[in-house]
């Protein structure tokens, strides 16, 4: 595998997932949204913050964010450098390296001195391009758990979980993607442990909770 082929997708595809939607929508509106709510720039505390509309849109623009990077960043990339024909096997590789690169883009920002989102929105968009079967059991457990208990972080944290065993159970899938897909797990619940702190204290917002107000100085 042409190692400028997988620099230029790796590259192409962190920067695509470094937008940090929610910080720009929020400023747009003259909020920090890193000051207020849970101080994220995920699409959880726009919608709290910010209202409806700005995190429905968040929401689907960081989705988007991941299923571009899996489904076109390596044939974007095949086009505009010359590496000959591909197999299916390094196609997928490619869309291995673009996976985990735009999930750290979008969790570890460059422009947002590497703090960003906790990865969600994006790691579902990647799935819908990538294991879209995984996809569908990892969102049902997503919403049965939110729709039962309305705590947003635990509905993803069990989703996150469930999310290797759904990728192991289909055996087209292949080892290389479960890993991939645990190690995604990983970092996502990582990106939660202060929300898994707060479920524990009985402190977490549940959905539902009306916006918090932006505090003095949070307006940029």
């Amino acid at each position: 595998m042409n190692i400028v082929v997988c620099v230029l997708t790796a590259v192409a595809a962190y920067l695509l997932g470094s937008i940090p939607t929610g910080f720009l929508v929020g400023k747009a509106k003259g909020i920090d949204v890193r000051k207020v709510g849970s101080g994220n720039i995920g699409a959880t505390n726009a919608f709290r913050i910010l209202g409806k509309g700005p995190g429905i849109f968040v929401l689907v623009a960081d989705g988007l964010k991941g299923w571009f990077a899996v489904a076109h960043v390596p044939g974007l990339v095949h086009r505009f450098y010359d590496a000959g024909v591909w197999d299916a096997q390094t196609l997928q590789w490619l869309k291995i390296i673009a996976s985990i690169s735009v999930f750290l883009g979008h969790t570890y920002t460059c422009w947002l001195k590497f703090k960003g989102g906790k990865g969600i929105a994006t790691s579902a968009g990647i799935l819908a391009a990538l294991v879209p079967i995984a996809m569908i059991v990892s969102l049902s457990t997503w919403i049965i758990v939110c729709v039962l208990t309305r705590y947003v972080s635990l509905a993803s944290i069990a989703a996150s979980l469930i999310l290797p065993f759904a990728v192991w159970a289909v055996p087209d899938y292949g080892w290389n993607l479960v890993l991939l897909t645990a190690i995604m797990a990983t970092l996502a619940i990582y990106k939660h442990k202060g929300n898994i702190t707060r479920l524990m204290n009985g402190t977490e917002s549940r959905l539902g909770r009306k916006k918090v107000p932006p505090p003095t100085g949070a307006t940029l």
